[in-house]
């Protein structure tokens, strides 16, 4: 069928009219302030500069090459990929499990125990931190009474750098999973029952139901929680800064957004801190890039 190709430009600008508004937030909120980030850690932005902006001068990658000096900032972007690399995959895999028991036969009242574990994710983190800083007290908390039954000696959970990492990644596993679950209650929910039937005749057990049918049918959903994940931990800050004072005990929980905020809020070193804030957005599209591509293959 003919295209009335002088239709086309009208349907162009009505489109462009209804986008419009989407792409001026997208361009105010999203855009402009990457650019301004970017510009702004060629620059020697600091405090002076907020009192007279004829202080500012252009450094160029001068940031750049001192960021990649400084120990502090190595520091940070190592505990960042600890929390990353241990507390997404545990998050997720939490979250998997507790799918698993609330689509199955075995559990009644679905529904409360559904709103049970997704309440902690809609509770702010301020409310959520002085619950754990009670849990994790040396001499008072919850959590050391329940190893003192079993023999254990108390531990320091936020005063020993061994132990305050993990500390907080059990924090966010019980913050966050609470949204993974519902996603992936979704996906189990809209795997068509007659794959498992078809697979039960041919003698499949249930590893290999969960194997076959359950992981592959749930890709998406790993791969949309995966991405959604790996960006929000990247960026993990407010954890950190509630539970441990900032980062300590001695920079064992400085994350890299945190030490961006202290460079930027705290010892006003506004040109420097926009330089961490450029490589780690750069850290966070390439693993991004990485999962998108790893999905891409295992697809082909």
């Amino acid at each position: 069928m003919a295209v009335d190709r002088r239709r086309v430009p009208g349907e162009v600008r009505a489109a462009l009219f209804f986008l419009a508004p989407g792409l001026l937030v997208i361009g105010l909120f999203f855009l402009l302030p990457i650019a301004a980030s970017v510009l702004l850690s060629l620059t020697d932005f600091d405090i002076y500069a907020l009192g007279d902006v004829r202080n500012v001068r252009v450094v160029g990658l001068r940031n750049f090459s001192r960021l990649l000096a400084d120990p502090l900032f190595w520091t940070s972007l190592r505990n960042t990929f600890y929390f990353v690399l241990v507390g997404g995959p545990l998050t997720l895999s939490v979250a998997l499990a507790a799918a698993l028991l609330l689509h199955s036969k075995l559990v009644r009242w679905k529904g409360l125990f559904r709103t049970i574990f997704f309440a902690p994710y809609i509770t702010t983190l301020v409310a959520v931190a002085i619950v754990f800083r009670y849990l994790y007290h040396p001499r008072f908390g919850g959590l050391n009474r329940v190893l003192e039954l079993f023999g254990i000696p108390a531990i320091d959970w936020l005063g020993n750098p061994k132990w305050a990492m993990p500390a907080i990644i059990l924090l966010a596993v019980w913050k966050n999973f609470g949204y993974a679950m519902i996603l992936f209650i979704a996906g189990l929910q809209a795997i068509p029952e007659s794959l498992y039937e078809a697979a039960r005749l041919d003698g499949a057990g249930r590893l290999q139901l969960f194997r076959r049918i359950t992981v592959p049918m749930l890709a998406p959903t790993f791969l949309f929680l995966g991405v959604l994940t790996t960006i929000g931990y990247f960026q993990f800050f407010a954890e950190p800064y509630v539970m441990t004072g900032g980062g300590g005990p001695l920079n064992a929980t400085l994350s890299t957004g945190l030490l961006m905020y202290k460079q930027g809020f705290r010892w006003w070193n506004m040109g420097y801190a926009a330089a961490i804030a450029v490589v780690l957005g750069l850290v966070i599209l390439a693993f991004s890039a990485l999962q998108f591509r790893i999905e891409r293959r295992r697809n082909a």
